[in-house]
């Protein structure tokens, strides 16, 4: 009887071992996305939302808003939250209904740990003061983080004007 226990033994330890050992293999079949692959995703994010905003959708717009969102732009006070940037949206889409952006150039450093990426671009924001066509020069800089879902979402971001507004 003793042998038979004793060979059973280093069956039973050996086997958390074993499923250890296929859970890690697993896990490394599994590859972390490259930044590349990343700054791709992160761009045609971006693309999206620029879409919703040419379109004047809110939605569109607004889809990859963290929920504890931060947008900071010359001359505002910051919007706090999601359901502030819609909001602030929507207003700008009723004020300027002719509003629309033109992208210039974009570009997107993601994390060594892949988890967090920085959106830097360059737009044309052309729109109608006063009847007369207008346009100016706009840097947009977003700080992406891929949240616990695994999706991509903006956490904070600022625009800043290069230029005053100048007739186009």
């Amino acid at each position: 009887m003793t042998i038979l226990l004793s060979r059973a033994r280093p069956r039973v330890l050996w086997l958390p071992f074993a499923l250890l050992l296929a859970s890690a293999t697993a896990a490394a079949a599994t590859p972390e996305p490259t930044n590349a692959a990343v700054a791709a995703v992160i761009k045609a994010d971006v693309a999206k939302m620029v879409a919703g905003i040419n379109a004047h959708d809110v939605a569109r717009a607004t889809a990859f808003d963290a929920a504890d969102l931060v947008s900071m732009e010359s001359g505002r006070p910051p919007s706090i939250g999601a359901q502030a940037d819609r909001e602030g949206l929507g207003a700008a889409f009723r004020y300027a209904p002719e509003w629309r952006l033109v992208l210039i150039e974009e570009t997107v450093d993601v994390a060594s740990a892949g988890d967090m990426a920085v959106y830097r671009s360059t737009y044309d924001e052309n729109s109608v003061e006063q009847g007369r066509p207008f346009t100016h020069h706009v840097n947009y800089i977003a700080g992406f983080r891929r949240d616990p879902d695994g999706a991509w979402r903006v956490h904070w971001s600022v625009v800043c004007a290069q230029t005053p507004s100048h007739p186009k």
